[in-house]
């Protein structure tokens, strides 16, 4: 994938070019990759705040995934 990184005058990065090609094949890959612009639903974002309020809340209870995996590998 030959991708161009765009610049404005000052040297600062404002987007990216990406060939057609890769382009086809990358929503080929992800076919809802456009809908990636679209706001959020409601619903979805007061779920997000409450999770985020209740991590929060309880901080101990946010555990790294690492643990999570060797917990499952132990089970099997």
């Amino acid at each position: 994938m030959k991708l161009q990184v765009l610049q404005d005058n000052f040297g600062n990065q404002t987007g990216v070019y990406v060939p057609m090609e890769d382009w086809n094949l990358i929503k080929n890959n992800y076919p809802d990759i456009e809908m990636l612009e679209q706001e959020l639903p409601q619903w979805e974002k007061d779920l997000i705040d409450n999770r985020l309020e209740a991590i929060t809340k309880n901080p101990e209870r946010l555990k790294p995934i690492e643990s999570l995996l060797e917990e499952l590998k132990r089970k099997i």
